[in-house]
This record gives C-alpha cells, sequence and structure tokens, in this order.
C-alpha cells in the first residue's frame, strides 16, 4: 500500500477528437498546440499543481505517441514524485484489460490504479478544455454538502447547449435533472465534464455500469443518471470563470483569439496561477526592420519580417518579408514565403505556404464553418489560394 492520499486525479486524454480534423490526424486530442508555446493538456494538469493535487493518472488511448512524449514524467509540471505524481494508463489487453470502451470504462479498467493510494475522493478531468481552476474549491463545495458527486457547470447559450450534459438544480445546487446532450435541453446549465466523487460511491458505480444490458460504458450518459435514480447526493458546482471547449476548429481558434481579445477574463500570464509546459530550448525571437506587429503574441525562436495582425505565432515560425497574417494562429515551425496571405485560419506545425499564396476567408461568418486550416506538414504552392480546411 503507499501512502493514502486524500484526492486523486484521473485526466481522460484518450480522446480521437474527429472534429478538429486534420490537427488530430496523427495526435491526440490533448496534445494538440495551444496560445503559441502550450499544449491543450497544460491547462488541467496545471489546475492539478497549482490546486495541490499530486498524484494524477493521465489516461491515453488514441495516437497517444506525441502525447506521451511530451507528458514524459510529469516534471515540468512538478509531477516527478516517487509517491504519486503523473502516470501515463494506457489501455491493455489481457486479463480483464481491453480497449477503453467509453469514460466510466476508462476509469473502471484502472481500478487498482486508484485503489492503491485508498484516497477519500476521486477527481475525473477532460484533458480537452481550456481553463483555470483551483479544484480546491470545489473539494471544499463538496465536502461541506457530503456530496457523492459533484458535478462543476458553466453557463452557456441555449444554441450550444446540445453539446453538453445538462443538468436542473434546486436552489441548494442539488442536482434534480441530467441529460446527456439533449436535443431539447432543458436548461443552459451544462456540465464542464469535471467530477468530484466520493471514493466509495466511485467503486460501486463503476460495477454496476459495467453490468449494465445496454450501456455507453459513460458517465453522463449511464451513470449519473443511475446515481440520480437512486436518491444520491449529488451537487452542482457553479464555475464563472473562462472555460472553452476546443473540439471544434471554431472554438480552438476562438479560444486562441481570447488570449488577445480578453485578456481580464482570460489571463495566462497571472504569476499567482502559472500555466506550465514543457519547454523547448530554442533562439530568441527575431522582428525584422520592416516587420508590422499589432496585438499578436510571438512565440521564442520565430522569425518575422511581414505584417502580423492579431495573431498567435508559434516558435520556429518564418514569416518573410511582405507576407500578412490576420486573426489567425500559426503553429511551430510553419513558413509563410513572401507575399503570402493567411487570414482567420489554423496553419499546424511544419506547414509550408510558399510565397503569394492566399489562405483562408478575408470575412468569416460566425457558426458558418469559415475557419480554414491547413494540416501539418501541408504544403500550399506558390500563387495558389486556399479556403477550405486541408
Amino acid at each position: 500500500m503507499r501512502l493514502k492520499k486524500e484526492i486523486v486525479a484521473m485526466l481522460l486524454a484518450g480522446g480521437q477528437g474527429t472534429r478538429l480534423h486534420s490537427l488530430t490526424k496523427n495526435m491526440a486530442k490533448p496534445a494538440v498546440p495551444f496560445g503559441g508555446k502550450y499544449r491543450i493538456i497544460d491547462f488541467p494538469l496545471s489546475n492539478c499543481v497549482n490546486s495541490g493535487i499530486s498524484t494524477v493518472g493521465v489516461l491515453t488511448q488514441f495516437m497517444p505517441l506525441e502525447l506521451n512524449s511530451y507528458v514524459g514524467n510529469g516534471s515540468p509540471w512538478d509531477l516527478d514524485r516517487m509517491d504519486g505524481g503523473l502516470s501515463i494508463l494506457p489501455p491493455y489487453t489481457g486479463g480483464e484489460g481491453d480497449w477503453y470502451k467509453g469514460t466510466s470504462n476508462a476509469i473502471y479498467q484502472n481500478l487498482k490504479y486508484i485503489e492503491q493510494y485508498d484516497p477519500e475522493y476521486v477527481l475525473i478531468l477532460s484533458g480537452d478544455h481550456i481553463y483555470k481552476m483551483n479544484y480546491n474549491d470545489m473539494l471544499e463545495f463538496h465536502k461541506k454538502r457530503g456530496a457523492d458527486l459533484t458535478i462543476a457547470h458553466i453557463n452557456v447559450t441555449l444554441e450550444e447547449a446540445s453539446r453538453f450534459g445538462i443538468l436542473n438544480t434546486l436552489n441548494d445546487l442539488s442536482v434534480s435533472e441530467f441529460v446527456e446532450k439533449p436535443a431539447k435541453p432543458i436548461s443552459t446549465k451544462a456540465s464542464m465534464g469535471i467530477y468530484i466523487f466520493k471514493w466509495s460511491e466511485l467503486k460501486k458505480y463503476l460495477s454496476l455500469v459495467e453490468e449494465l444490458e445496454n450501456t455507453n460504458y459513460d458517465f453522463g450518459k449511464d451513470m449519473i443518471p443511475m446515481m440520480l435514480n437512486d436518491g444520491k447526493k449529488i451537487f452542482a458546482y457553479p464555475f464563472d470563470g473562462y472555460w472553452k471547449d476546443v473540439g471544434t476548429i471554431e472554438s480552438l481558434w476562438q479560444a486562441n483569439m481570447d488570449l488577445l481579445h480578453n485578456v481580464d477574463e482570460f489571463n495566462i500570464f497571472d504569476p499567482l496561477w502559472r500555466i506550465y509546459c514543457r519547454h523547448y530550448e530554442s533562439m530568441p525571437q527575431y522582428i525584422g526592420t520592416d516587420a508590422k506587429l499589432s496585438n499578436s503574441m510571438i512565440s521564442e525562436g520565430s522569425i518575422v519580417n511581414g505584417k502580423v495582425v492579431e495573431s498567435v505565432i508559434s516558435s520556429g515560425v518564418i514569416i518573410e518579408e511582405g507576407a500578412e497574417i490576420y486573426n489567425s494562429v500559426i503553429m511551430k515551425n510553419a513558413f509563410v514565403g513572401k507575399g503570402a496571405k493567411i487570414y482567420n485560419s489554423i496553419v499546424a506545425e511544419e506547414a509550408k505556404i510558399e510565397s503569394g499564396a492566399r489562405v483562408g476567408h478575408e470575412k468569416i461568418i460566425y457558426g458558418k464553418d469559415m475557419i480554414t486550416v491547413v494540416g501539418n506538414s501541408h504544403i500550399i504552392n506558390s500563387n495558389s489560394e486556399v479556403k477550405k480546411q486541408l
């Protein structure tokens, strides 16, 4: 038996991320770059460290090589520890192991990992959200109410609500209804996919879900409704900070733009709540004499000789003379040639936009899938025009 822990975090990071198209062709969604120097997974991992949670299991499955290499032994997040720390938990075959069939099944297959720490509580997290959150505040909320399960929730628009698990609450914040991705939402209170379970109840209901004849092996579709039906004490923890589900191209692009436009709401420069990441040594950035920059983030190791307006530029990016970039995200080691123009786009790692090429729509209509994506290592030939996702 290892040293007993009050709380253990389980980070679900095995998602395929099909709605991110070419960005997740060769990597899991949590490994997708964000904000010039980060990966999506940096945010929940940093939240754990900043909240004092030092035992984190990272459950991987789809295209795990990039993610596993990036996370490593957890040292960038101060999670390289002898007791606890970060553990990568892939699915396995043999014995009772199998591919993860759903969110609850993924945790079920790792019960032995949790049991060795004999925790009082288990924190379940998703690896594909951008936000800053003190999980200790949620834990205190959970303890004060003697909850079996606490669900973090945020208010969304009625138009967005069908994408989430939607809940209703009573005046004391106890959950009275929960419906996963309803066609006709019962409210606009959306689950953030962040749960704190009493360990004894989690273990019990994971086994019950496995025994169902028709099961999705899912927290939202199976376990939470079952616990509600059994009269378990389920509460909703209201969160009023910045949170973005970056599971679509449009939301990923918007979250990057929010770094430039919503600094007060989404401040990654706060020294008291740092976002940690694996830092690769790089040269200083270079801004040429004819370069023009406006409201942009320029990462180290980039060379800028063109015009960059309201964009996020990652490390190792080369932008040649006369090139113009507007409202776009340019990922690591991409190349933008002379006179090329990029509008409202995401250009992935190692992509090459040759001289005179035009990428993206100058004007976008929100909600119309107008963000153009150039995939990893893709080449846009000189003087060609691209407005679709590649």
